[in-house]
C-alpha cells in the first residue's frame, strides 16, 4: 500500500460521495480549551463515513463479481452504505441483519433497495448466514471494517480534512471495528506533517484500548454502551495499522458520551449519533492534553433514532 493507492482510491470514489464540510464553534473551542475542527461525515450520503469504504469496495470488483452481487452483515450504517453504493452501480446487495436491528435502520436499507435477510442476533449467526448467501449466490462478501478496500475508502475523509486544515496537530475518531481509525491513520501518515491520531472508545466496549496494551486483538464481554456503532471488535487487516500509526486510545464513560452528544446538538445545531460524540468526549475529558492545539474530530455519522434520544 502506497500514498498513490490512497490518491487513486480518492479519485475513484469522488463521483459517489460528498465532500463533507468542516465546521467550527467558538463556544465549543472555549469549552474545550483548544481549536476544534469537526469533519462532518453526518452529512455524507446515507449519513455516515461508511459510504466511502462501501463505494471503494464495490468499485474495486471485477465486472463478473458485480454481476453476482455483494453480501455483508451489519445492523446499521454499513448495511445502508453497501445498499446505496450497490444501487448506484447497478449491483445486487444482500444484507444480513440481526432480527433485533432498529426498524429505522432496516427501513434505510430498504430505501436503497438492499435485500434484507434476518438472522439471530449473534456474531456467529451473522457470519453463517452471510456465508450461506456467498455460497448460494456467488456474491462477494464485504466486511464493514476489516477489509483493505474499505479501510482505503475510509482514509479519504481524513485526506479531505488535511487538505482543508493542513495544520492539525491531532485527529480523533471513534473506534468500533477499527476501519475508520485505521484509514485515518494511513491518511495522516502519508498526507500530514506529524499529525497524531487518537481514538475515542466507550469504557463499556474498550477492546481496542486493551488490544493496544496486550498486542493482540481483544474482544468485549460487555456491550452496554449507547454508542451502538462501536460494539464491534478490531480485525487482522486494521489492527496492524492501528498498532503502527495510532498514538493512543482514550476511554470515556456513558454520561460523558451523552453530554458531548448533547453539546454538539445544542451548540452546533447538527444531528450526530452517539458514536460520533465519543471522540469529542475524549477531548473534553483530557483538556490539558489538547490545550491550545488544533484538534480535528471526525463526526462519523448522524443516523440516530430521534424518537429515542438520551437527553
Amino acid at each position: 500500500m502506497t500514498k498513490q493507492t490512497l490518491i487513486e482510491t480518492h479519485n475513484r470514489i469522488k463521483p459517489f460521495i460528498h465532500k463533507t464540510p468542516v465546521l467550527t464553534s467558538q463556544l465549543l473551542n472555549e469549552k474545550a480549551g483548544c481549536n476544534l475542527f469537526f469533519k462532518s461525515e453526518n452529512f455524507q450520503k446515507m449519513g455516515a463515513f461508511k459510504m466511502r469504504g462501501a463505494a471503494n469496495a464495490i468499485l474495486s470488483l471485477s465486472e463478473d463479481e458485480r454481476q453476482r452481487g455483494v453480501v455483508t452483515h451489519s445492523s446499521g450504517n454499513f448495511a445502508q452504505a453497501v445498499s446505496l453504493a450497490a444501487k448506484k452501480l447497478g449491483v445486487k446487495a444482500y444484507i444480513v441483519m440481526p432480527e433485533n436491528a432498529p426498524q429505522v435502520k432496516k427501513d434505510g436499507v430498504k430505501t436503497y433497495d438492499g435485500e434484507i435477510i434476518e438472522c439471530e442476533s449473534t456474531p456467529q449467526a451473522r457470519e453463517a448466514t452471510a456465508n450461506k448467501i456467498k455460497e448460494e449466490k456467488g456474491a462477494t462478501f464485504l466486511h464493514p471494517s476489516n477489509q483493505d478496500e474499505v479501510i482505503y475508502g475510509n482514509s479519504t475523509a481524513a485526506i479531505e480534512f488535511l487538505e482543508e486544515q493542513p495544520n492539525l496537530d491531532v485527529i480523533l475518531t471513534p473506534v468500533g471495528g477499527g476501519g475508520l481509525i485505521a484509514g485515518t491513520a494511513l491518511a495522516a501518515h502519508y498526507f500530514s506533517n506529524n499529525c497524531k491520531i487518537i481514538g475515542g472508545e466507550p469504557m463499556e466496549a474498550d477492546d481496542a484500548y486493551r488490544s493496544l496494551i496486550s498486542g493482540k486483538i481483544e474482544t468485549n464481554d460487555s456491550f452496554h454502551t449507547i454508542a451502538d456503532g462501536l460494539r464491534t471488535h478490531l480485525g487482522n487487516r486494521n489492527f496492524p495499522i492501528i498498532q503502527k500509526y495510532v498514538d493512543k486510545i482514550i476511554r470515556v464513560e456513558e454520561d460523558e458520551i451523552i453530554s458531548a452528544m448533547q453539546l454538539i446538538w445544542e451548540r452546533m445545531k447538527i444531528v450526530v449519533e452517539p458514536s460520533s460524540a465519543v471522540a469529542f468526549a475524549a477531548v473534553l475529558k483530557n483538556k490539558e492534553e489538547f490545550a491550545t492545539k488544533n484538534v480535528g474530530i471526525i463526526l462519523s455519522g448522524g443516523n440516530v433514532d430521534v424518537k429515542n434520544l438520551p437527553f
